[in-house]
C-alpha cells in the first residue's frame, strides 16, 4: 500500500515539474512603471500651488522621465519587449535588460532621496521652471516618431 502511494505521489510531482518546465517566462518590457502623468501645468496653475505640491510634481516628473528617456531608442511607450524589436532573446540580452532595469531603480530612488532632503531649500520659481521643462519635454514624446525616417 505504501508503496503505491509513494509512486502515486512520485509520479504526481514528476508531471508538475514537466508541467513547469515547459512554460516559458513572459517577455520583459523594456519600458516600466509610470511613463505618463495626469496632468500638464501652465505657470499660473503652478504658482499658485504651495511648495510641497510642487516638489510632488516635480518628482512625479523625474520619475516618468527616469523611465523613458534612457530607452528612448528602443520605445517611447509600455509594452514594447525585446522580442517585439527584434533583438535576440539570448541569456546575456535578458541580463542586461535586467541589470538596467535594477541600476534604473537605484538611481530613481537615490535621486528622490536626495531631492527629499535638499530640493526644498531651492527657489519656487527655480522649481516651476523645472516642471515646465520637465512638462515640455514629456510633450515633445508625443512628436517623436515624426523624426523616425521609414
Amino acid at each position: 500500500m505504501k508503496t503505491k502511494t509513494t509512486l502515486f505521489v512520485l509520479g504526481f510531482l514528476l508531471m508538475t515539474s514537466i508541467g513547469f518546465a515547459q512554460k516559458k517566462d513572459a517577455p520583459i518590457n523594456i519600458i516600466t512603471g509610470k511613463v505618463n502623468i495626469a496632468k500638464y501645468h501652465s505657470y499660473d496653475e503652478l504658482n499658485d500651488m504651495s511648495k510641497g505640491q510642487l516638489l510632488t510634481l516635480y518628482s512625479e516628473r523625474i520619475k516618468v522621465i527616469v523611465n523613458i528617456l534612457p530607452n528612448i531608442a528602443f520605445a517611447t511607450k509600455p509594452g514594447i519587449t525585446m522580442e517585439s524589436l527584434g533583438i535576440p532573446v539570448t541569456k546575456d540580452n535578458v541580463k542586461a535588460l535586467k541589470e538596467n532595469r535594477v541600476a534604473s531603480v537605484d538611481y530613481f530612488d537615490s535621486t528622490i532621496e536626495f531631492q527629499r532632503k535638499i530640493l526644498p531649500y531651492s527657489d519656487t520659481r527655480d522649481l516651476i521652471a523645472a516642471i515646465i521643462f520637465y512638462e515640455e519635454t514629456l510633450k515633445s514624446l508625443h512628436t517623436y516618431n515624426d523624426f523616425r525616417t521609414d
